[in-house]
């Protein structure tokens, strides 16, 4: 299907296109025309990425002067994937269309345990050790090593993409991860390398959050893209999260413990450089007077050696004559330790500013904030000078090294909390030192500064305009868009009430209530007994789920539901839900359905979908409201409150609220799926929190539907069942899109019409 989206021709690789995909568009270009930002929600299933490419490519290829380059920010590898598979869709669309290749190149960059294809390194599971391993094959002083003495190992996949690999750009076409596997595989080229170089020539690139978000990582993987790049953030209703994750450090007594042993191993290593080739000291001492840009010309390929914030004129900077020679950074850092292990030792809660704790480590060990903004580079640029293959044994440093740059860079945005106790074991004492980032703008500022155009978008960003506010930008256009539907497939319901009359809620005073727990229990029961295939239940958080299963075991309600569905748990081993999740998924497969209780910001909560029949009906128990007694969280909603003016309860609730809806919308995956959304909680009767669910959500809510007893709701979901068991085909569907977008473009012209007749 060729478009027309206000004077752009657009390919569109189907032969039909939803109202919502069409409009979805024009906002979309609107917000590249005006060169500018913009936020889109649109719902799950109403093909968004595809929309996306669509007009992002076709933008490209008219204005290539203005659009150079796509990368493409999702989370998960599964959903990096999917968006591949649907660009080389629209490519072969392309070139069935004009009869002549498109000449895009599309990639994917992922970690090296995903793309390693070196027959040892590539076994090893954890993706620490596989990027430990890959250092030592592939760093510059092990390769020096290997030109002297051959039987020093190294990569060969790697020596020959260095050789020949990098004047040999590889072809346009559009490469999957295993297709990079496989090019690599038969040219004996390091698919991750040659991924990181041709990330620089690709038209669209792929990749994790991450590798933007994440100053360590960007600055080796992004720091070349032009400005002229639109950067799109799909699934982004957390990115705030993303953002403040990617600055925060916590450390615990046992990180410096081991950092401990990393001093010693330094020590060790510098007194033998020290006797053998002292000149290499030296040279390292010379170059860091030049500044540390010079210093870091000869950095290694790995994410691990980079910095983590320090501006441009910081680097070139001379480093502090404390720090420049080894031995006496090797000192400062053992200092800095001991100051650090007196601070942990603490028997009530400590909150402080970087301020007040650059002033507290000057007073007492008299240690200055210029060296420890330089000691991340400074620690770096030693490993390297040491010729340390096992970089990941060096992580604790490594992370002490980080705050320590963090803190002295920093001074608002961020606050230093020490707490006695880890919140999972309150009652051993188990000290730990939170640097937290209060203020998710700092992270993403410098992406919203560099491109000309950022789109933020997901299914669930109600409300919209919180975005703009804590992600600190001005959006050319933010919309929400519905879904078109030809049958009304989506019934959500607000269950307040049991059998009894007794309001069911999770609110802290009534969770414990027996009466609610029998409820909720009860409502799990008849849901079973009449919906079809898989129900999917989340909880808002893993302790009251643990409460209320152990109580449900107690009363009977277990074997209940068990003789209507088999029942699976998450748990928060990741090993153990993925069991889970397979034998659910094996069960609703079976014919005879399945339940699986999860938990809200879970991981099944996140990217998994459960389109058809593995997702039937989804009950949310509760409202998610985050950990409320959280010192970081009061740290994070005071400053919210003083620097954006937002109070604490509309945020809670927007935090809330989102992943709320985002656990409902696992049911519905496109628009020929069905599915019931219940939201077990009276709360979500009221209008300020059920007003900030998505519009798709918000319209099909009716006021017969707010606050239903259980028996009500059952009665609801039976109707709604047997109205979606009448014979439906995917072409009605189809038919109503093309109708509509007809209908929208007639509309439109007829608009331009008459606004040409007003301006004669």
């Amino acid at each position: 299907m060729k478009l027309n989206i206000d004077g752009l021709l657009v390919y569109f690789p189907y032969d039909y296109i939803y109202p919502e995909q069409y409009t979805y568009m024009q906002e979309l270009k609107r917000a590249l025309d005006a060169k500018g930002h913009c936020v889109l929600e649109m719902p799950s299933g109403t093909g968004k990425t595809v929309s996306l490419l669509s007009l992002i490519i076709a933008y490209q290829k008219a204005y290539p002067l203005v659009v150079s380059k796509l990368v493409y920010c999702s989370r998960t590898v599964p959903e990096i994937e999917k968006v591949l598979e649907e660009l080389k869709n629209l490519m072969e669309f392309y070139k069935n269309e004009t009869g002549e290749d498109p000449n895009i190149l599309g990639l994917a960059l992922t970690s090296r345990k995903n793309l390693c294809i070196h027959p040892e390194v590539s076994r090893e599971n954890l993706g620490k050790i596989v990027d430990s391993k890959c250092f030592s094959l592939t760093a510059s002083h092990v390769r020096e090593r290997n030109r002297h003495d051959p039987s020093v190992p190294v990569c060969s996949f790697f020596e020959d993409f260095d050789a020949i690999g990098r004047e040999m750009p590889i072809p346009s076409g559009i490469y999957s991860i295993d297709d990079m596997k496989e090019y690599g595989r038969e040219r004996n080229w390091c698919p991750y390398f040659l991924a990181r170089y041709s990330i620089l020539h690709a038209n669209v690139v792929v990749y994790s959050y991450h590798y933007l978000l994440d100053p360590k990582i960007a600055d080796i993987v992004s720091k070349e893209l032009a400005k002229n790049t639109v950067v799109v953030f799909d699934e982004a209703h957390n990115i705030d999260n993303v953002c403040i994750d990617s600055l925060s450090v916590n450390i615990t007594r046992r990180i410096l413990d081991r950092c401990q042993t990393n001093i010693e191993t330094l020590q060790t290593e510098v007194a033998k450089i020290k006797e053998k080739d002292a000149n290499r000291l030296r040279e390292e001492y010379h170059r860091l007077v030049e500044g540390l840009r010079e210093a870091s010309a000869a950095r290694e390929t790995d994410v691990q050696l980079a910095n983590p914030v320090l501006p441009d004129e910081i680097l070139q900077e001379a480093v502090p004559g404390n720090i420049r020679n080894a031995e006496h950074f090797v000192s400062f850092m053992k200092r800095f330790l001991e100051y650090l292990k007196t601070r942990l030792r603490v028997q009530h809660v400590v909150s402080e500013s970087p301020p007040s704790f650059l002033k507290d480590i000057y007073a007492k060990v008299c240690i200055e904030r210029k060296p420890l903004r330089f000691c991340a580079e400074r620690l770096h640029s030693l490993l390297r000078t040491l010729e340390l293959s096992q970089i990941s044994d060096f992580s604790a440093i490594s992370l002490v090294a980080n705050f320590a740059t963090l803190v002295s860079t920093y001074t608002k945005g961020f606050s230093l909390i020490i707490e006695p106790f880890d919140d999972k074991t309150p009652t051993i004492p188990n000290p730990v030192l939170h640097f937290s980032c209060m203020d998710a703008s700092i992270a993403i500022k410098p992406i919203f500064d560099r491109f000309q155009s950022v789109v933020i978008t997901s299914g669930t960003l109600s409300p919209l305009d919180m975005y703009p506010i804590i992600l600190d930008f001005r959006p050319v256009t933010m919309s929400s868009f519905t879904m078109s539907l030809a049958r009304n497939c989506i019934c959500p319901m607000i269950i307040g009430r049991g059998n009894d009359q007794v309001a069911i809620t999770s609110k802290f005073e009534s969770r414990e209530d027996i009466a609610v727990i029998r409820n909720y229990g009860n409502l799990l029961v008849e849901m079973s007994s009449i919906v079809p295939d898989g129900i999917v239940s989340f909880f808002t958080s893993y302790v009251y789920m643990e409460t209320i299963v152990a109580h449900w075991y107690e009363q009977g309600i277990i074997d209940n539901i068990q003789k209507n569905k088999l029942l699976f748990i998450e748990t928060q081993d990741a090993a153990e839900t993925s069991v889970a999740l397979h034998n659910y998924q094996k069960a609703c497969e079976n014919g005879r359905g399945a339940i699986l209780l999860s938990v809200a910001r879970g991981k099944v909560s996140e990217g998994i979908d459960f389109d058809h029949h593995l997702g039937r009906a989804v009950i949310m128990f509760g409202i998610p409201y985050v950990y409320t007694q959280s010192r970081i969280l009061k740290a994070r909603l005071e400053y919210l409150r003083d620097q954006f003016q937002i109070r604490e309860n509309d945020f809670l609730t927007f935090d809330a609220m989102r992943h709320a809806a985002q656990c409902v919308g696992r049911a519905m995956r496109g628009k020929t799926d069905y599915g019931i959304m219940v939201f077990a909680d009276k709360r979500f009767s009221r209008m300020d929190k059920r007003g900030k669910l998505p519009k798709w959500i918000q319209e099909h809510l009716k006021d017969s539907l707010l606050n239903l007893s259980t028996d009500e709701g059952i009665q609801v979901a039976k109707k709604f069942l047997r109205q979606m068991a009448q014979p439906f085909r995917r072409e009605d569907q189809l038919g109503l899109s093309l109708l509509t977008l007809d209908q929208l473009q007639s509309e439109e012209m007829q608009k331009r019409i008459e606004q040409t007749a007003h301006q004669m």
